[in-house]
């Protein structure tokens, strides 16, 4: 998979991709991941980005040449699957998304800015818009590093057990069950007897069960889907 991120803040994006699994996806060549300065493709002096919005009203818009200049000129080399804006405004970021979009080959993801792209952009280039959430960044910077850690963890080969990623939370629209490790007794707290039965059909059903419980107790809006 190769990722290339549209940014006027590189140099905020790139620390989460230099340590741990993102940075071991990279290494073992399992994904790309790219940034493009979106400041490298303006004509002025100031290599403005952004302008006031026709009509009036507070805030600054991303204008539309330095964006198009910069994805005209990545699909000149290669064919992107989707081209992504980060912005508050799109569907709601989940498992299934994630899923679908870990998928695909190639990917663009344009970080917003301001008080987002001319609407222009969004008509031309973009094929799905992603949001983390019901509130707003400074930028759609820290939404695409979110969005990047949800769809790399999923390639195949990225984790070191290729069945972890299956059993999180949301895969099934279920919370995960409660999980345990050494000691199995601590300060009075013991881990489960069913964990230590050997019966890996009874300790299924039992994560099932408390899976099923603790989604209906924490976030009973999943079982409603």
């Amino acid at each position: 998979m190769r990722i290339d991120i549209i940014t006027v803040l590189p140099e905020l994006l790139k620390s989460p991709f230099e340590a741990s699994i993102l940075k071991r996806a990279i290494d073992a060549n399992l994904v790309e991941v790219h940034f493009h300065n979106l400041r490298d493709y303006t004509t002025d002096n100031y290599k403005s980005v952004d302008d006031y919005q026709f009509g009036g009203g507070a805030g600054m818009v991303m204008s539309v040449e330095p964006i198009d200049k910069c994805i005209t000129s990545l699909q000149a080399e290669r064919k992107y699957d989707e081209i992504i804006y980060m912005t508050p405004d799109g569907e709601r970021l989940n498992q299934s998304i994630a899923n679908q979009v870990s998928l695909k080959e190639n990917i663009i993801i344009l970080c917003g800015h301001y008080k987002g792209v001319d609407q222009r952009v969004r008509d031309k280039f973009i094929t799905r818009e992603i949001s983390i959430g019901d509130y707003v960044l400074s930028g759609g910077e820290l939404g695409a590093a979110v969005l990047c850690d949800a769809v790399i963890r999923l390639i195949p080969g990225v984790l070191g057990n290729e069945t972890s990623a299956l059993t999180d939370s949301f895969q099934d629209n279920l919370l995960a069950p409660p999980i345990y490790t050494r000691p199995r007794e601590y300060k009075g707290m013991k881990v489960p007897d069913v964990l230590f039965s050997g019966n890996f059909g009874e300790i299924e059903k039992w994560r099932e069960e408390q899976a099923y419980q603790r989604t209906k107790e924490r976030r009973p809006d999943l079982l409603d889907e």
